[in-house]
């Protein structure tokens, strides 16, 4: 009989090329993973990797059963979605993946209240810098800021976060409070780094839509918003912080808005789904809590 968590050990380790990365996806441990990898073998007479110096590599074998576990998955994803929706209520696991700050700062406050209303539905948070892979990670929705690259998920278009410059009181009376935004290049500048590894950049734009665009040499990069908006709480400079975790801390006096009349442009916020999810229950149950708390609320978009 073969047990299918280790067919999903298999996919995960042929997939990742890594019994710890395997391990992390499913929340077990690389034992477990290389158990399920010999269960399996032996259940099949076939030999489906090879330990290499290098990390893992598939067999022949291997290959032409991983391409075809593919679908195999995807149908009894379907079979057991297919049981929850005859269900009174949505239920199984959700994986949700989304960015550490947006996760921190939204999702843990929304989280709670979805779970009271859906008892039944498991819950696996995952927050991370990095844009996961939601078919290999078996993540069934994820929010994903800026423009859309990947036209093979399906996307709900929520809103979009308000930005703006901010910087704590200490940094702004040790350095002097900007005028303008041709002021800022006199500043330490905090910024998450492009992808394509040229010189920051910040567009603001006018009283009247004009637009203009400053480029910048940040003293200080990180690779998370929320890890930039810490930095600037503790004063090391000045940067574009989220609305939702910007105003309450200039509420409190903590933070003060630079040079308000440059807006800076809102980032985009979609929620995105592999096309297999797009009919579970829970994910749909997820989806139409979401944007019925998120869309157009200007405590955390900007609508």
């Amino acid at each position: 009989m073969i047990d299918m968590d280790d067919v999903r050990a298999f996919q995960k380790v042929g997939l990742l090329l890594s019994f710890s990365a395997a391990g992390r996806v499913l929340g077990v441990r690389k034992s477990a993973i290389s158990r399920s990898i010999q269960r399996l073998e032996k259940a099949l007479h076939v030999r489906l990797l090879e330990r290499t110096t290098r990390g893992v590599a598939l067999t022949d074998a291997g290959r032409v059963i991983l391409e075809q576990l593919g679908g195999v998955l995807s149908q009894m994803d379907e079979v057991v979605d297919l049981a929850a929706s005859l269900s009174a209520h949505p239920r199984g696991r959700l994986k949700v993946s989304a960015g550490i700050g947006f996760g921190l700062e939204v999702l843990t406050e929304l989280l709670p209240e979805f779970s009271r209303a859906y008892p039944e539905i498991a819950i696996v948070l995952d927050l991370t810098s990095r844009t996961v892979d939601l078919v290999a990670e078996q993540v069934d929705v994820a929010f994903r800021m800026g423009p859309l690259v990947d036209s093979s998920l399906i996307a709900t278009r929520l809103g979009a976060i308000g930005c703006q410059l901010c910087a704590a009181p200490s940094y702004l009376e040790r350095r002097g409070v900007p005028r303008s935004t041709k002021d800022l290049s006199d500043h330490d500048l905090l910024a998450i780094p492009r992808a394509n590894g040229l010189p920051g950049r910040w567009t603001f734009a006018g009283p009247k839509g004009k637009r203009s665009t400053i480029d910048m040499s940040p003293r200080l990069t990180a690779n998370d918003p929320h890890a930039i908006f810490q930095l600037v709480l503790n004063g090391a400079g000045i940067a574009a912080v989220a609305n939702y975790m910007a105003v309450p801390e200039i509420e409190r006096g903590r933070l003060v808005r630079v040079l308000p009349e440059a807006g800076v442009p809102a980032v985009e916020v979609s929620l995105v789904m592999p096309s297999n999810r797009e009919r579970s229950p829970a994910s749909r149950a997820f989806t139409a809590f979401i944007r019925k708390r998120l869309t157009g609320n200007r405590r955390w978009l900007d609508g």
